[in-house]
């Protein structure tokens, strides 16, 4: 049985680095890749962050429902596409979505057993500092991204792990561990009490950060601006 495995977080949180070393570690994992209209950025290349699509051809897919989920966020479309989920099936593999909050709500709702995962900065300093270090953006949208984490990051309740993204090697070995332990637990096969990946998904476990959280969450007082991808 494929597992479908949902990550969120804001923009420079950390989420692709996470999941492109998570992808080195996991077997059996299989990724989707998002479609847009926005054009590349930087060094983006087609088929590798994103497929980079025209308007038109977007809103064909749209017409033709081939989208499990999509958005329309500062002028552009995002979307995944539901042939991901179709090859996942047909190779017995499981599959990561790299998707907003919009996204993995449209998700949920159509396959209430995935597994959502939303990676946090340790705080709103550190995730503005990661943000201007990554030399992208404009102050405007440096502002405007970080008034978006502030609204996306309320929406943590909804997930099922909270993995704080302090120290990327623990944090590599925590997701790794979510997606492991996940797996073993559909799969019926029983694990010893004292398995390190069980312990350690149970310790991101939304019930068990709560309190860890919640400064976090403190930390972002500006006012919030519609989502961004």
């Amino acid at each position: 049985m494929t597992t479908v495995y949902i990550i969120s977080a804001p923009s420079g949180s950390g989420k692709s680095t996470l999941v492109n070393e998570v992808l080195k570690i996991v077997p059996g994992l299989e990724f989707s890749i998002s479609y847009t209209t926005r054009p590349p950025r930087g060094s983006e290349k087609n088929g590798r962050e994103y497929f980079f699509v025209p308007r038109e051809e977007f809103e064909k897919m749209i017409r033709e429902d081939e989208f499990l989920e999509y958005a329309e966020v500062f002028g552009n479309y995002y979307g995944t596409a539901r042939l991901f989920l179709q090859d996942a099936k047909e190779t017995g593999r499981d599959l990561l979505l790299d998707i907003d909050v919009q996204g993995a709500a449209q998700i949920k709702s159509k396959i209430p057993d995935a597994v959502s995962i939303f990676v946090l900065p340790p705080d709103r300093n550190r995730l503005e500092e990661r943000l201007r270090k990554r030399g992208q953006d404009a102050e405007d949208v440096i502002q405007r991204r970080l008034a978006t984490a502030a609204r996306e990051i309320e929406n943590y309740s909804k997930y099922d792990y909270i993995l704080v993204n302090d120290r990327l090697e623990e944090s590599i070995e925590a997701l790794k561990s979510i997606l492991l332990a996940e797996r073993h637990r559909r799969s019926g096969v029983q694990r010893s009490a004292d398995d390190s990946d069980m312990a350690r998904a149970e310790h991101c476990r939304l019930s068990n950060v709560r309190e860890r959280v919640q400064p976090i969450l403190a930390s972002f007082v500006t006012t919030a601006a519609p989502g961004g991808r």
